[in-house]
Protein backbone atom coordinates (compact mmCIF):
# COMPACT_ATOMS: atom_id res chain seq x y z
CA UNK A 1 0.00 0.00 0.00
CA UNK A 2 1.34 2.88 -0.76
CA UNK A 3 2.91 5.36 2.30
CA UNK A 4 1.28 8.69 1.49
CA UNK A 5 -2.37 6.61 1.38
CA UNK A 6 -1.47 5.48 4.96
CA UNK A 7 -0.16 9.02 5.98
CA UNK A 8 -3.90 10.31 4.92
CA UNK A 9 -5.49 8.00 6.94
CA UNK A 10 -3.26 8.53 9.88
CA UNK A 11 -4.03 12.07 9.75
CA UNK A 12 -7.28 12.02 9.55
CA UNK A 13 -7.77 9.35 12.47
CA UNK A 14 -5.54 11.83 14.41
CA UNK A 15 -7.88 14.97 13.54
CA UNK A 16 -11.13 13.17 14.24
CA UNK A 17 -9.46 11.44 17.99
CA UNK A 18 -8.60 15.11 18.99
CA UNK A 19 -12.22 16.39 18.50
CA UNK A 20 -13.92 16.23 21.73
CA UNK A 21 -12.15 13.37 23.17
CA UNK A 22 -13.41 11.77 26.82
CA UNK A 23 -10.40 13.13 28.17
CA UNK A 24 -8.19 15.34 26.83
CA UNK A 25 -5.00 14.33 29.19
CA UNK A 26 -5.56 10.31 28.47
CA UNK A 27 -6.13 11.47 24.91
CA UNK A 28 -2.48 12.99 25.01
CA UNK A 29 -0.71 10.67 26.51
CA UNK A 30 -1.94 7.80 24.43
CA UNK A 31 -1.27 9.89 21.12
CA UNK A 32 1.72 10.70 22.18
CA UNK A 33 3.66 7.91 20.70
CA UNK A 34 2.09 8.44 16.96
CA UNK A 35 3.23 12.33 17.31
CA UNK A 36 6.77 11.16 18.33
CA UNK A 37 7.03 8.69 15.37
CA UNK A 38 5.46 10.80 12.56
CA UNK A 39 7.66 13.02 12.26
CA UNK A 40 10.68 10.32 12.89
CA UNK A 41 8.91 8.83 10.11
CA UNK A 42 8.92 11.47 7.58
CA UNK A 43 12.31 12.82 8.07
CA UNK A 44 13.53 9.11 7.73
CA UNK A 45 11.79 8.14 5.07
CA UNK A 46 13.91 8.56 1.71
CA UNK A 47 16.96 6.88 3.46
CA UNK A 48 15.96 4.61 5.39
CA UNK A 49 12.04 3.38 3.49
CA UNK A 50 10.56 0.65 5.29
CA UNK A 51 8.79 -2.40 3.90
CA UNK A 52 5.04 -1.81 3.18
CA UNK A 53 4.39 -4.40 5.17
CA UNK A 54 6.11 -2.22 7.98
CA UNK A 55 4.55 0.83 7.25
CA UNK A 56 0.73 -0.80 7.44
CA UNK A 57 1.42 -2.38 11.17
CA UNK A 58 2.78 1.00 12.22
CA UNK A 59 -0.47 2.81 10.92
CA UNK A 60 -2.77 0.20 12.16
CA UNK A 61 -0.89 0.77 15.56
CA UNK A 62 -1.38 4.42 15.08
CA UNK A 63 -5.42 3.84 14.79
CA UNK A 64 -5.37 1.74 17.76
CA UNK A 65 -3.83 4.18 20.15
CA UNK A 66 -5.61 7.48 18.56
CA UNK A 67 -8.99 5.12 18.93
CA UNK A 68 -8.38 4.23 22.47
CA UNK A 69 -7.05 8.13 23.28
CA UNK A 70 -10.25 9.43 21.72
CA UNK A 71 -13.08 7.07 24.10
CA UNK A 72 -10.59 5.85 26.70
CA UNK A 73 -9.45 2.31 26.07
CA UNK A 74 -11.89 1.09 29.21
CA UNK A 75 -14.93 2.83 27.53
CA UNK A 76 -14.55 1.69 23.67
CA UNK A 77 -17.64 1.40 22.34
CA UNK A 78 -17.51 -1.59 20.09
CA UNK A 79 -15.54 -3.86 22.90
CA UNK A 80 -18.06 -2.38 25.57
CA UNK A 81 -20.76 -3.96 23.31
CA UNK A 82 -18.43 -7.57 23.24
CA UNK A 83 -18.33 -7.02 26.81
CA UNK A 84 -22.04 -7.09 27.56
CA UNK A 85 -22.82 -9.20 24.67
CA UNK A 86 -20.36 -11.91 25.58
CA UNK A 87 -20.83 -11.18 29.26
CA UNK A 88 -17.08 -10.28 29.79
CA UNK A 89 -15.70 -8.99 32.73
CA UNK A 90 -14.27 -5.85 31.41
CA UNK A 91 -13.86 -3.70 27.99
CA UNK A 92 -10.84 -5.85 26.35
CA UNK A 93 -9.60 -2.98 24.10
CA UNK A 94 -6.85 -2.08 26.46
CA UNK A 95 -6.09 -6.01 25.71
CA UNK A 96 -6.16 -5.25 21.99
CA UNK A 97 -3.84 -2.34 22.59
CA UNK A 98 -1.07 -4.52 24.40
CA UNK A 99 -0.98 -7.51 21.65
CA UNK A 100 -0.39 -5.07 19.04
CA UNK A 101 2.37 -3.34 21.42
CA UNK A 102 4.14 -6.60 20.87
CA UNK A 103 2.74 -7.68 17.34
CA UNK A 104 3.76 -4.30 15.64
CA UNK A 105 7.28 -3.28 16.89
CA UNK A 106 8.09 -6.83 16.56
CA UNK A 107 8.42 -6.46 12.56
CA UNK A 108 9.69 -3.16 12.96
CA UNK A 109 12.51 -3.97 15.09
CA UNK A 110 13.53 -7.34 13.36
CA UNK A 111 13.73 -4.90 10.07
CA UNK A 112 16.01 -2.30 12.28
CA UNK A 113 18.03 -5.27 13.42
CA UNK A 114 18.38 -7.59 9.82
CA UNK A 115 18.90 -3.81 7.57
CA UNK A 116 21.63 -2.23 10.90
CA UNK A 117 23.45 -5.41 12.08
CA UNK A 118 25.14 -8.45 11.13
CA UNK A 119 22.28 -10.20 12.39
CA UNK A 120 20.44 -12.80 9.81
CA UNK A 121 16.91 -14.58 10.50
CA UNK A 122 17.29 -17.10 12.88
CA UNK A 123 17.07 -18.03 16.64
CA UNK A 124 19.16 -15.03 17.87
CA UNK A 125 17.63 -12.69 15.81
CA UNK A 126 14.31 -14.22 16.96
CA UNK A 127 15.29 -13.78 20.87
CA UNK A 128 16.17 -9.82 20.61
CA UNK A 129 13.48 -9.27 18.61
CA UNK A 130 11.75 -10.85 21.18
CA UNK A 131 13.34 -9.40 24.08
CA UNK A 132 13.65 -5.41 22.49
CA UNK A 133 9.24 -5.87 22.43
CA UNK A 134 9.41 -6.86 26.10
CA UNK A 135 11.42 -3.92 27.03
CA UNK A 136 9.37 -1.72 24.72
CA UNK A 137 6.22 -3.10 26.88
CA UNK A 138 7.87 -3.15 30.16
CA UNK A 139 9.11 0.55 29.63
CA UNK A 140 5.22 1.58 28.34
CA UNK A 141 4.09 0.25 31.97
CA UNK A 142 6.80 2.39 33.85
CA UNK A 143 6.04 5.74 32.29
CA UNK A 144 2.09 4.28 33.34
CA UNK A 145 2.97 4.33 36.62
CA UNK A 146 5.05 7.63 36.94
CA UNK A 147 2.08 9.63 35.38
CA UNK A 148 0.05 7.78 38.37
CA UNK A 149 2.46 9.06 40.66
CA UNK A 150 2.77 12.19 39.10
CA UNK A 151 -1.28 12.76 38.33
CA UNK A 152 -2.85 10.23 40.90
CA UNK A 153 -6.61 10.12 40.37
CA UNK A 154 -6.50 11.91 36.71
CA UNK A 155 -4.17 8.70 35.39
CA UNK A 156 -7.11 6.34 36.10
CA UNK A 157 -8.53 6.29 32.60
CA UNK A 158 -4.96 6.28 30.95
CA UNK A 159 -4.39 2.85 33.15
CA UNK A 160 -7.10 1.03 32.08
CA UNK A 161 -7.01 -1.12 34.53
CA UNK A 162 -10.41 -1.93 35.20
CA UNK A 163 -10.10 -3.38 38.63
CA UNK A 164 -7.41 -5.79 37.61
CA UNK A 165 -4.58 -6.21 39.65
CA UNK A 166 -2.73 -8.39 37.62
CA UNK A 167 -3.36 -5.70 34.64
CA UNK A 168 0.23 -5.04 34.43
CA UNK A 169 1.47 -8.53 34.17
CA UNK A 170 -1.33 -9.21 31.56
CA UNK A 171 0.04 -6.31 29.30
CA UNK A 172 3.12 -7.56 28.89
CA UNK A 173 2.50 -11.02 28.92
CA UNK A 174 -0.12 -10.02 25.66
CA UNK A 175 2.84 -8.12 23.97
CA UNK A 176 5.10 -11.17 24.38
CA UNK A 177 2.19 -13.21 22.62
CA UNK A 178 2.12 -10.89 20.25
CA UNK A 179 6.17 -10.46 19.09
CA UNK A 180 5.90 -14.18 19.14
CA UNK A 181 2.94 -14.96 16.95
CA UNK A 182 3.98 -11.64 14.53
CA UNK A 183 7.23 -13.09 14.27
CA UNK A 184 5.69 -16.47 13.65
CA UNK A 185 2.92 -15.96 11.06
CA UNK A 186 4.41 -12.76 9.55
CA UNK A 187 8.27 -13.07 9.10
CA UNK A 188 8.45 -15.04 5.71
CA UNK A 189 6.39 -12.14 4.13
CA UNK A 190 8.60 -10.08 6.12
CA UNK A 191 11.31 -11.48 4.41
CA UNK A 192 10.47 -11.34 0.81
CA UNK A 193 9.41 -7.78 0.88
CA UNK A 194 13.14 -6.93 2.44
CA UNK A 195 14.57 -8.71 -0.68
CA UNK A 196 12.66 -6.68 -3.43
CA UNK A 197 13.51 -3.56 -1.00
CA UNK A 198 17.70 -4.56 -1.11
CA UNK A 199 16.89 -5.40 -4.72
CA UNK A 200 15.40 -2.10 -5.55
CA UNK A 201 17.84 0.34 -3.81
CA UNK A 202 20.76 1.77 -5.82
Amino acid sequence: MNPRWLLLVVLIVLVWSGIAPKDRLTWFLEVAPVLIALPLLLATHRRFPFTSLAYVLIAVHAVILMVGGHYTYAEMPLFNWLRDALELSRNHYDRLGHVAQGFIPAIVAREILLRRSPLLPGKWLFFLVTSVCLAISAFYEMIEWWVAVGSGDEAVAFLATQGDVWDTQWDMFLALLGALSSQLLLRRRHDRQLATLFSERP
